[in-house]
């Protein structure tokens, strides 16, 4: 009868390379003894999901803190459900958020002694692993054809059993070598699978470093190992690789530690130390109903990162906000650096949340708001211009025809210690700067009725009498103090109180306060009643297209 070796030679004749050649070929990275060697390792089957950015920003963080290497595998064995351009895609949202590996699967070319990094072109590489695993009785060829997997399923789904393809039901283990010979040689197609020594009856001890330790049930399934259509499956490619690109860390989310206790199975029929395990929580999102699942690519649009890049979202608060979820205690720590280096914040695995972590689109916003806010209007007007030129024609066209006045925009308030927020993406900017364009502000003033002036409180006649005071008296001091104060001595003059205070004491003396004269003017030169500082932004428009729209809005009424 045919020896495991000789059924393993008689599968693979054109394999000659070993285990033993593999070591050799791989080495142990000459890396200091703290570092840390970590991998993303996506599948070019659509768009990156904010949870894979999560996962991929912690790794990169691990590494670069270490001073070890993060790098990226393209797990590309699923070939059915690859999607065209995706392996790009992936890589250039990386980039986006400033996450790059130092080696691995760049796009245009593959950096790094370990690889190739493309797991459908490392197919030499599992046949010598499988090829190892028959000949010392670890794997077999299986002929099960779907039909019996399904009677299969049917039985043990009946008898209230464990599902899968292990002990009395994995039929095709049961075969000596000669007569799984004959089935080959009849043609009959077969896959491998690996032939696991597990009982699920029984536990072993896992250690995690995010969830320290905790028992599991052992694996007891022959799991597929190698496809009819000659590449590996995910459980098997990963094991070698991680082994041979010498992976000391594997972070990943949370839904894998179900298929732990089949990955320590290999790694250890394999006689390898296996890496240590991070198991990330899940970002959540909550329904309507009040319940919580898994952010969702079909669902949400907030699981595809392609979201944020068009909304405009800076990417610097995205990984600030992603980096709250990841670590407890980062969040104080960026208040009091003040939003600035984050490169210094120190991860650590004992700071991650053991549950999972509802996404908080109004948290994004406010870190996005601080983030914005911290940028010079060079800085701010870059990455608007950046954005527009890939998402948005008409903000493009504004920068381009006054790059100056746009940025003098943009600026309003901003070069003090406590700048404005009123900018969080860029997909509402243009909408919220939109009446310091004549054109613009003339299409929506031209409906006058629609202008929210206080009808309730002040007609036509005296709307008009306040703009033609103001249009008479009004200038643009170098202090913001004194042209305000000439805005109070207007008013005063029409009846206007000086303040709240005054008002209230003897309402029926006054028209109103000075406050509805700011308010009415506001609204003439912005078309809205909460805009950026009102002496700021007419020094912006200039007092002399600040007259020509109080002219044009008193000629209106």
């Amino acid at each position: 009868m045919l020896t495991d070796k000789e059924l393993a030679d008689y599968i693979f004749p054109e394999v000659k390379e070993t285990i033993e050649d593999l070591e050799k070929r791989y080495p142990k990275r000459n890396l200091k003894e703290e570092a840390e060697v970590t991998r993303f390792a996506p599948s070019p089957t659509g768009f990156l999901h904010t949870g894979s950015l999560f996962t991929a920003m912690i790794c990169d963080k691990v590494a670069r803190q270490s001073g070890g290497v993060f790098y990226l595998r393209l797990e590309d064995t699923d070939t059915k459900r690859e999607i065209e351009n995706s392996k790009t895609i992936i890589l250039d949202q990386l980039k986006a958020f400033n996450i790059t590996p130092s080696e691995g699967f760049l796009g245009d070319k593959q950096v790094g002694d370990y690889g190739p990094y493309v797991q459908s072109e490392r197919a030499d590489i599992y046949k010598v692993v499988i090829k190892y695993l028959i000949s010392i009785g670890r794997a077999y060829p299986c002929f099960a054809t779907q039909e019996e997997l399904d009677a299969m399923r049917k039985e043990q789904e009946a008898a209230k059993l464990i599902t899968g393809y292990y002990g009395q039901f994995a039929k095709y283990r049961f075969l000596n070598n000669d007569e799984r010979k004959a089935l080959i040689d009849s043609g009959k197609p077969f896959v491998i699978r690996f032939k696991s020594l597990g009982n699920h009856i029984k536990k072993i001890r896992i250690h995690d470093l995010i969830r320290g330790e905790f028992d599991i049930a052992q694996n007891d399934q022959d799991i597929v190992i190698y496809k009819s259509d000659g590449l590996p499956t995910y459980h098997l490619a990963h094991v070698v690789d991680d082994h041979f690109m010498r992976t000391t860390t594997v972070i990943r989310g949370e839904e894998w530690i179900a298929s732990l206790p089949i990955h320590l199975d290999l790694f250890e029929a394999l006689g390898w130390e296996a890496p240590r395990y991070a198991h990330l929580p899940l970002i959540l999102k909550q329904t309507e109903e009040g319940t919580r699942r898994k952010l969702s690519k079909r669902l949400d649009k907030e699981a595809a990162v392609s979201f944020f890049l068009e909304e405009g979202y800076p990417t610097e608060a995205i990984i600030m906000y992603l980096m709250t979820i990841a670590n407890s205690n980062f969040e104080e720590w960026i208040f009091a650096h003040k939003f600035k280096d984050m490169d210094q914040f120190n991860f650590t695995f004992d700071k991650v949340s053991l549950e999972g972590a509802l996404f908080d689109i109004n948290k994004l916003n406010f870190f996005s708001r601080e983030c914005l806010a911290k940028l010079t209007k060079k800085e701010i007007t870059d990455m608007a211009y950046e954005y527009a030129t890939k998402y948005s024609p008409k903000l493009k066209e504004v920068i381009d025809s006054d790059r100056a006045y746009f940025e003098e925009i943009l600026n309003i308030e901003r070069e003090k210690e406590n700048p404005r927020k009123d900018y969080y993406r860029f997909i509402d900017l243009y909408e919220n700067i939109a009446f310091f364009y004549e054109d613009d502000w003339k299409n929506i003033v031209n409906d006058i009725k629609n202008l929210p002036f206080n009808r309730e409180k002040y007609n036509n006649e005296t709307i008009k009498e306040v703009l033609r005071a103001i249009y008479d008296n009004i200038d643009l001091p170098d202090e913001e103090s004194v042209w305000f104060d000439h805005l109070k001595q207007i008013g005063a003059k029409l009846g206007f109180a000086a303040n709240n205070k005054e008002y209230k004491e003897s309402p029926d003396s006054y028209k109103g306060v000075v406050a509805d004269v700011a308010e009415i003017l506001r609204i003439t030169l912005t078309t809205r009643k909460n805009s950026p500082n009102l002496y700021y932004v007419m020094r912006v428009l200039g007092l002399e297209k600040s007259k020509q729209r109080i002219d044009y809005i008193i000629t209106l009424l």
